[in-house]
């Protein structure tokens, strides 16, 4: 076990989550997701693993949720058959299960793209499928997820406070855009080093690229592309709730102009196609729910903002291709970030990693390699080559549960939240359909569903422990 610069930071962050128990521990565990490249520790003797902040955080939180009076009922609550939940534990069960055999069943019988640290080649290699120290850390990764959609659904489902949550998204947002914002003046300013107290995950940190000229965002985060998901998650959040807050004087509209600032600083492709992806489906779902008569409290001002912003649309292209046109900048980012990046050597390599994936799912026989045996660029893809067809299906399964779900407590600002969470999913999904490595949907995504699952599967039979900063029981 290595010991890093971020390792006593990361203790003092655990103690003082354990301090204040687990309900305002949930709101420490949400500031740390934007912090993806700050260790714990490495493990050089396991292929270079890192163990993440937020790796640790899931665990600590574990075992604080285990520790409450009657959580067993909690769980049996969340896992109840016909729920979301218990398609996420087929699925873990049946990768678990792909992860540790199938590498070893199929070896040698299919060639996988997978990231390789060994024989002085550190990246991306073809080679002969076989079991690897990948399989087990990614097998790791995906446990830790799921573990944080548990501790979620638990928690929130003992105490359904949407006001809670709101902070939690509210915290997070703050510390993925203060920290974006301080990697862009100290890379500026020629002294990143300031960052490296929580850059020391051994992951390779693409600090200083540039696009067209213009620096591009990392935050906590290795590379602009995993800054852009988290990114594209909080602006679905946002988006969804600054549409349904009616409040006259609420302030909603700076977190939802602070998450796409971020998002458009941090110049990465997938996530601007993600953003994009995700606002068709947000503007079909709103006209949709307005059309059927289920725009809920904001349906008339809802159809308003849609009908200007559709109104909106021919002005917008006019002026960008306008902009695309006159002035050479725009044209080269627009060219290299969008439309020339299918074409450039990493969409080329990308493709070849998408056809390589469903070749291994055919190899398999639909069945998968495991986790951390293929290198995909898509999350289908990659859901194809890992776990196959059985734990794609249950993946899309669960999905389908959770977005159909409905809260419990109808009342106004749960039912804001609760759709707010899931247009957050719904972000992460869109960019992830466009890139993503593995079928891991990260951290986010799960504690974020893990809020919808608890919200939707609170029930009048357990007591209800409010408010939750002062009551001792939440301790």
């Amino acid at each position: 076990m290595q010991i890093v610069q971020s390792t006593i930071i990361v203790l003092a962050l655990m103690a003082f989550m354990v301090a204040r128990g687990p309900y305002r521990g949930l709101v420490v565990f949400m500031a740390v997701t934007p912090m993806g490249m700050m260790a714990a520790f490495n493990l050089p003797a396991v292929g270079g693993t890192s163990i993440l902040a937020i790796d640790l955080a899931v665990v600590t939180m574990f075992v604080m949720m285990l520790l409450r009076r009657g959580v067993q009922q909690d769980i049996l609550s969340v896992l109840a058959p016909g729920g979301p939940a218990i398609m996420l534990m087929f699925f873990l069960c049946y990768a678990a299960v792909a992860t540790m055999f199938f590498p070893r069943v199929f070896e040698g019988q299919t060639e996988v793209f997978s990231l390789s640290r060994t024989l002085n080649v550190d990246g991306i290699v073809s080679s002969p499928l076989r079991p690897s120290a990948g399989n087990l850390s990614q097998l790791l990764r995906m446990m830790l997820s799921l573990g944080a959609f548990l501790i979620a659904a638990v928690l929130i489902r003992r105490n359904p406070d949407a006001d809670l949550i709101l902070l939690a998204i509210k915290v997070a947002t703050a510390v993925h855009v203060t920290v974006g914002v301080v990697d862009i003046l100290t890379n500026s300013a020629g002294i990143a080093f300031l960052l490296e107290p929580i850059r020391t995950a051994n992951y390779a940190l693409t600090l200083g690229q540039k696009m067209s000229g213009i620096n591009r965002m990392i935050g906590g985060f290795p590379e602009a592309s995993a800054f852009g998901y988290y990114s594209v998650g909080l602006f679905g959040f946002w988006l969804s709730y600054w549409f349904t807050d009616r409040g006259s004087k609420s302030r909603t509209w700076i977190w939802l102009a602070a998450t796409t600032f971020v998002l458009l600083r941090s110049t990465s492709s997938s996530a601007y196609v993600g953003a994009a992806g995700f606002c068709l489906v947000f503007v079909a779902f709103r006209f949709f729910s307005v059309n059927q008569g289920h725009g809920g409290m904001m349906a008339r001002r809802s159809a308003a903002i849609v009908m200007s912003l559709v109104a909106l649309v021919p002005f917008v292209i006019l002026g960008g291709y306008a902009l695309y046109s006159l002035v050479p900048d725009v044209s080269d980012f627009v060219d290299r970030s969008l439309l020339n990046k299918l074409s450039s050597d990493s969409g080329v390599e990308r493709m070849g990693w998408n056809a390589q994936a469903f070749r291994n799912f055919l190899d398999t026989y639909m069945l998968g390699a495991g986790l951390g045996s293929v290198r995909a660029s898509n999350w289908v893809l990659a859901g194809f080559g890992t776990v196959g067809l059985p734990g794609t299906i249950l993946l899309i399964l669960f999905l389908w549960r959770m977005f159909r779900a409905q809260p419990t407590n109808q009342d106004e600002q749960t039912q804001r939240v609760f759709l707010a969470l899931k247009m957050g999913c719904a972000g992460f999904l869109m960019r992830a359909l466009v890139v993503s490595s593995t079928p891991n949907l990260e951290h986010t995504f799960f504690a974020m569903a893990g809020f919808v699952v608890g919200l939707a599967a609170t029930s009048g039979k357990l007591p209800v422990q409010r408010p939750v900063f002062v009551s001792q029981r939440a301790r």
